[in-house]
């Protein structure tokens, strides 16, 4: 059994980091780009290393980390470096993401095709045409935010634009201004001498020639005002946080101890509930690795966009499972907590355009690492733990689906991180009221943000105190921990990226709404089938669970 699980578990690490292979393998290309990797470049008001922005203006433009034209592949390292010295080479490669059906027809573009070259959309009358429209509604729209088919049209247009500037060079700012630390930095000319040598190296193909030329080149850079330059070791370890990518280790390590867990439910259980705590164990560090790069590279708490809010839940989801499996002794809350936390960095690794995992400055409003730290992260773990208790109330139900009474420490367990999730996101919720007061001169002012906090705030005590006062047990408490979980997703994604209204403005982004209603749909049916399961078996409150509820 032992030589089983470990086989098992050797399968599912190779077959897992198979299919995360390609984010780490060179790009096929016959020149070495290595040592252009850490060369500082100024972007997005922030200095980083030449391969995060690399990676990001190809993830921006194209929606994917790698291309193939011509027999080659290109990663973001080859596909910006060859946008930089030989431009006219992508006019007509299909590269700029267009995802929207409405506007593909809207465009005559084809809608089978996912990606389309500049040619193809700047030379077209219907979508320029679509372009103006959007740019007067930008105009005529109070606040300029823009929905529907516009919003579209605008991400395309800022797709091609920054394709653009790509292919004129005006993005590559690489010479440090003597302005000052905090100027804008500036491109290199391109008569420039040690320029003009690094670019016909390239474009020669010799790959003794350009290994020297890119050496020479970025030396010459990094000898212009290095005072004004970031440290080397900070732009060494952003590229590698970009190769590494610790966040999907983390959710692959969660993912093979829930099996491990699920393979051991009935045999060897000591065993697999040790291999299992282990794996996850792991991951929870991975991710841990993950935020402290991203907190030294960005100099604040990694909460700032969706894409850290949701990694940084699922963290907290997994961070509570294993201190109540640390109380309890049983694998239920971790195996609750690890199908959740497994989607949603999938979700995060997978949803690039919708979740921009890009390391970007801080808003004014949001320059205040003591305020981000106590409310965002306060509020943002309250989610984790109603994510939880999510993630035990769908085992709980699961008995009830198939006729099994559930272990009233189940019921417990919800009851247990939903009191850890209201606590969390009352305190949250008064912080944000006095950031709010500190920032804008006022303590509440019903935006939508702070009313769907103080919705999700006020059902989630609902829940807790119906259960108090025997208006329902412990299996309405598991329905509502999942009804009242729809609440938090309207408080966090859905003012956000359906709403877009507000003074939270720095956090809209756009994208995803098919998942969040089919998740709402899902929902609905399983409670539907459980409650219906439940009332058509009055025989299952008299039998016994089958399977035991600790391990210790």
């Amino acid at each position: 059994m032992i030589n089983t699980i470990r086989h098992t578990l050797l399968s599912i690490i190779i077959v897992l980091a198979s299919a995360t292979a390609p984010a780490l393998v060179a790009s096929e290309t016959t020149l070495d780009l290595t040592p252009l990797e850490n060369l500082p470049i100024q972007e997005g008001g922030r200095k980083k290393s030449y391969y995060a922005f690399a990676n990001e203006r190809l993830l921006g433009i194209s929606g994917t980390t790698r291309l193939e034209f011509d027999g080659k592949r290109y990663d973001g390292m080859a596909f910006t470096t060859s946008l930089w010295l030989e431009p006219n080479l992508w006019n007509k490669r299909a590269v700029i993401l267009v995802d929207n059906l409405d506007l593909k027809r809207a465009a005559n573009l084809d809608i089978k095709q996912k990606r389309f070259s500049h040619d193809e959309l700047a030379d077209n009358p219907a979508f320029v045409k679509l372009l103006e429209q959007a740019e007067v509604a930008k105009r005529e729209t109070k606040g300029g935010r823009l929905q529907g088919l516009n919003r579209n049209v605008e991400k395309v247009g800022l797709r091609l634009a920054d394709f653009e500037s790509l292919r004129n060079g005006s993005l590559y700012r690489v010479v440090a201004n003597s302005a000052g630390e905090k100027a804008p930095w500036m491109t290199i000319a391109p008569e420039d001498k040690i320029f003009s040598q690094f670019k016909s190296a390239y474009l020669s193909g010799d790959r003794a020639a350009f290994s020297d030329a890119s050496k020479t080149f970025v030396e010459a850079l990094n000898a212009i005002l290095p005072e004004f330059h970031p440290p080397t070791w900070k732009l060494e370890l952003e590229t590698i946080y970009q190769m590494m990518h610790p966040i999907r280790w983390a959710w692959i390590c969660y993912l093979a101890g829930g099996i491990v867990l699920a393979l051991t439910w009935i045999r060897a259980q000591r065993l697999g509930y040790v291999v299992g705590w282990s794996l996850v164990t792991i991951g929870l560090l991975l991710q841990i690795a993950g935020f402290i790069a991203r907190i030294v590279i960005s100099g604040r708490p990694p909460v700032t966009n969706m894409y850290e809010s949701v990694i940084w839940v699922a963290f907290g989801t997994v961070l509570f499972a294993l201190i109540f499996e640390t109380i309890y002794r049983t694998r239920w809350v971790l195996v609750g907590a690890v199908p959740v936390a497994v989607v949603s960095l999938i979700l995060a690794d997978s949803q690039p355009v919708a979740l921009d995992r890009s390391i970007q400055p801080l808003v004014p409003v949001l320059q205040s690492n003591f305020w981000l730290t106590t409310h965002v992260l306060t509020i943002t773990l309250s989610y984790a733990a109603f994510l939880l208790a999510v993630g035990v109330a769908h085992i709980a139900l699961g008995h009830v689906m198939f006729r099994r009474t559930p272990s009233p420490a189940l019921y417990n367990y919800i009851y247990r991180t939903l009191q850890v999730g209201v606590l969390l996101l009352a305190v949250g919720t008064i912080l944000g009221g006095v950031w709010a007061n500190y920032s804008w001169g006022r303590f509440w002012d019903w935006d939508p943000k702070e009313t769907w906090a103080l919705i999700a705030l006020l059902s989630y005590l609902v829940i807790l105190h119906g259960r108090i006062a025997g208006r329902w047990a412990g299996f309405g408490l598991a329905v509502g921990s999942i009804l009242g979980f729809m609440t938090v997703v309207m408080a966090w994604y859905g003012v956000n990226f359906v709403l877009g209204v507000g003074l939270h403005s720095y956090g809209f982004g756009s994208g995803g709404f098919g998942y969040a209603i089919a998740y709402i749909i899902f929902e609905v049916a399983f409670i539907a089938f459980a409650v219906f399961r439940k009332y058509t078996a009055p025989e299952i409150s008299k039998s016994k669970p089958s399977i035991p509820v600790s391990v210790a």
